[in-house]
């Protein structure tokens, strides 16, 4: 190693000591870790909830925590739908039935405020066409103690009774069927990405030995963040919907993490390093690069924390352990692992058979690979250079830059016009597949019963107030606007509580502002009055994510542009990456209306469009999916950083940096769409709308952003993208990290000629020799052998594509 190569970075020269002394020990520790972890996270769906929609904090959710403890009857969660079949709900035979069967669940263990049509002579609780009618009950008890509540009774009273046939439906019963189903389809997802990526990778790596790695740094990851998430169940709520971030992120993360830092290894191998040098050197560079990008994607997960709904709050959980725990393997695991293959690396080559075709896949765009070539394999003509083709994209579209950053932004932004008509609300019981028992048994209820069962509000009153305070309220209760009937009060003590049944859609806008409208209802003073019921749960859920957005949105934005600047030194270029990751999410937003609200290609793709959006899922996506995005923002610019470090020739960075990275983002970013596809065929809605979103968003950001509108702006902004001021320059010299090496010494004392612009982050000194001996015979031979390729009189893609990098 170069004297220039041990001068870098002490810190993490030592580390590379630490990780490669003893890779056998590393690797059997590693074994037994995650045998524990296995052993850890076992059981840890069964303990996950799959609520957490409502603000804990919310007026909403205090009401309903009252009633439920003061009024059980007032929240029944357990709805047994009894069909008298061809006779009257009223008839002798099942009248008696149903009294039976509500005597029966009223002394069940952890059930209270049993009713039923039957005692109360409800209208509400009869079906119109007099064949069904409800049993109602509250199953006490956190989500957890109630699903095993309903596990133990279900069976006891679903199924014929006698003369009537019982369904079990209600929210404890969506919840829990909810549940079940997402474990049944994570299970499935896992089965059809793990054997899809496999093969992807082969493609990607030609060796079989390097296409495991990459995988065995996500199953570890995975299964780690599931043992984090057994434990934060102990402390707190978690949403089982969690689950599928956990392996959509375990999985794409390490596999971009492991790419990175195998492709890297394989190329200076490729150079003539041993194995030990050739490791030191990618975790001083494509390491380094590593955890800066696990850095910015645990930003933006970490800005869900802000947020009081567990349900977002699961997520940053979920994110940031696998984002750490995949960053970890792969700089200390993988590492171990590769010290020990060395050039058996390239071992297994399955790609053989393919080799005559591989020219035809990469021109029509195929999956792009990272073979023999790729690492730099003596002999390797000109056409078969790697990143040939996108040397030749880069040069295109820096020639019509104008028209390529006009015309990509444009068709980002109709892409995403969509959204501008979305309507937020929340989730119910179409979430589930269509023939669902509790899916059914709410669709009956919903369609064949009168009013708006499960659409109304509760009004309760706290205080000692009087009768004639109670019938005063409920007098200017009737009077708004939107309410079609008012019920109550039933009192009890000091509390009391008022149905109140709204004209409109259970969520719809009037419904929502009748929430607002009896929350500004003047009451005695005597009386604290607070609303509660799904339209009041969906008003605080938007309230509480408009007061926390703009924390959330500053954590991500502000910690975004400190980190990128400490990568590259500029101030421009992490206000560009903020820029440009937000326009690659508008296909996004788009389709997540066009599709999930409005119900275009609900067919196809299996689900029942509501109308709306739920109010958390825009900021779920938005999250994970700018982290994505800067993930391969950042594998690009550290590779144009470095090169712009050794040369300072601002078009050719641009040129060598889509050309080094582009194939390997696009790869990434194939390889997680798959993972995020496969579990987007999950039966429940959300998560199908979580996977193919966020698949989309990746594929979006990937190859058009990337491929696309980032050199076309970069062109346009020319060297200005790398200048900051001389204060943050000496800051970042400082503080600063980057994936390349120190600038040679040569470089250090060359002159700056007067009027040129230096380098963010480098030393004036470091940046001048490049432009000025760009053109000499030595330089050229000096520069190739660095691992560069001059620029010349010809195009920064021509000359880029002679030969391969040498690090």
């Amino acid at each position: 190693m170069s004297e220039v190569n041990r001068s870098v970075s002490p810190q993490l020269g030592g580390w590379t000591r630490f990780v490669t002394a003893r890779p056998r020990l590393a690797l059997l520790a590693a074994l037994v870790i995650t045998a524990l972890a296995v052993f850890a996270g076992s059981g840890v769906a069964d303990r996950m909830g799959s609520g957490g929609w409502q603000a804990p904090d919310a007026e909403s959710t205090y009401a309903s925590e009252v009633l439920a403890r003061e009024f059980p009857a007032s929240q029944p969660n357990l709805l047994l739908l009894v069909d008298s079949g061809s006779a009257s709900v009223d008839d002798p035979d099942v009248a008696a039935e149903a009294g039976r069967l509500a005597k029966r669940l009223d002394a069940e263990p952890g059930v209270s405020g049993v009713g039923s049509y039957w005692a109360t002579r409800s209208p509400a609780l009869r079906s119109e066409d007099g064949h069904e009618a409800i049993i109602a009950a509250r199953i006490g008890g956190d989500e957890k103690t109630a699903g095993e509540t309903l596990d133990r009774i279900a069976p006891d009273f679903a199924g014929e009774r006698g003369p009537v046939t019982v369904s079990v439906g209600g929210p404890v019963a969506v919840q829990h069927e909810m549940q079940t189903i997402i474990q049944e389809d994570l299970l499935r997802a896992e089965l059809i990405a793990l054997p899809v990526t496999l093969i992807l990778l082969v493609m990607v790596f030609g060796s079989a030995v390097a296409a495991l790695l990459p995988l065995g740094v996500g199953i570890v990851a995975i299964l780690g963040t599931n043992a984090v998430l057994r434990g934060l169940t102990e402390l707190t709520d978690v949403s089982v919907f969690a689950m599928n971030l956990t392996t959509a992120l375990g999985l794409g993360l390490a596999i971009d993490y492991a790419l990175f830092i195998v492709r890297r290894f394989r190329e200076e191998l490729a150079g003539g390093a041993d194995p030990r040098t050739a490791v030191g050197t990618t975790l001083r560079t494509a390491g380094r690069t590593v955890l800066f990008s696990a850095l910015t994607v645990a930003v933006s997960l970490s800005a869900m924390l802000v947020f009081p709904q567990y349900f977002l709050r699961s997520f940053a959980y979920a994110g940031i352990a696998v984002v750490l725990l995949a960053a970890a393997a792969a700089l200390i695991l993988l590492p171990a692992a590769l010290v020990l293959l060395g050039h058996r690396i390239n071992s297994l080559d399955l790609r053989r058979m393919f080799r005559r075709r591989k020219k035809s896949v990469t021109a029509a765009g195929g999956v792009p690979s990272e073979g023999e070539t790729e690492a730099g394999a003596p002999g390797a003509g000109a056409d078969a250079s790697p990143g040939r083709g996108w040397a030749r994209l880069a040069a295109l579209v820096m020639r019509r830059a104008p028209v390529f950053a006009i015309v990509t932004t444009v068709g980002l932004l109709l892409l995403g016009l969509p959204f501008l008509g979305v309507e937020f609300g929340t989730a119910d019981d179409r979430q589930l597949p269509a023939g669902a028992e509790s899916r059914v048994v709410q669709e009956h209820i919903r369609d064949g019963f009168p009013g708006s069962p499960g659409g109304g509000l509760e009004v309760l009153a706290e205080g000692k107030g009087s009768p004639a305070d109670h019938a005063e309220l409920k007098g200017r209760i009737e009077k708004l606007p939107g309410v079609l009937r008012v019920e109550g009060p039933v009192a009890e003590g000091s509390t009391a509580y008022y149905n109140v049944l709204p004209e409109g859609e259970a969520v719809g806008e009037a419904t929502q502002q009748l929430v607002r409208d009896l929350r500004a209802v003047p009451s005695a003073s005597s009386l604290d009055v607070s609303v509660t019921g799904t339209a009041a749960v969906l008003v605080d859920s938007k309230d509480a994510i408009a007061d926390r957005l703009p924390w959330a949105l500053a954590i991500i934005v502000v910690v975004t542009l400190l980190l990128v600047f400490l990568l590259t030194g500029s101030v421009l270029i992490p206000l560009q990456a903020v820029v440009l990751n937000a326009l690659s999410l508008t296909a996004m937003f788009g389709a997540l209306v066009w599709v999930f609200q409005d119900g275009n290609l609900s067919g196809l793709l299996g689900f029942t469009s509501t109308g709306d959006i739920e109010t958390t899922l825009p900021v779920l996506m938005f999250c994970v999916a700018f982290g994505l995005s800067m993930d391969y923002g950042v594998f690009l610019i550290s590779r144009m950083k470095e090169e712009y470090d050794r040369t300072g020739d601002h078009e050719h960075s641009v040129t060598f940096g889509l050309r080094h990275t582009g194939g390997l983002i696009t790869a990434a970013a194939v390889i997680l769409a798959v993972v995020m596809v496969a579990i987007g065929t999950s039966r429940v809605t959300s998560t199908k709308m979580l996977g193919l979103g966020i698949a989309l968003a990746v594929l979006m950001d990937a190859m058009v952003v990337r491929g696309l509108l980032v050199p076309a702006v970069m062109k346009l902004m020319g060297r200005s993208t790398w200048w900051a001021p001389t204060p943050l320059r000496a800051f970042h010299r400082r503080f600063g990290l980057s994936e390349g090496e120190s600038a040679p010494a040569a470089a250090a004392s060359a002159p700056v000629p007067d009027g040129a612009a230096v380098p963010a982050g480098t030393s004036a000194a470091a940046s001048a020799p490049a432009s000025a001996a760009a053109h000499s015979p030595d330089a050229a031979r000096s520069a190739d052998a660095a691992g560069g390729v001059e620029a010349g009189p010809e195009t920064a893609a021509d000359t880029d594509l002679a030969k391969p990098a040498r690090r």
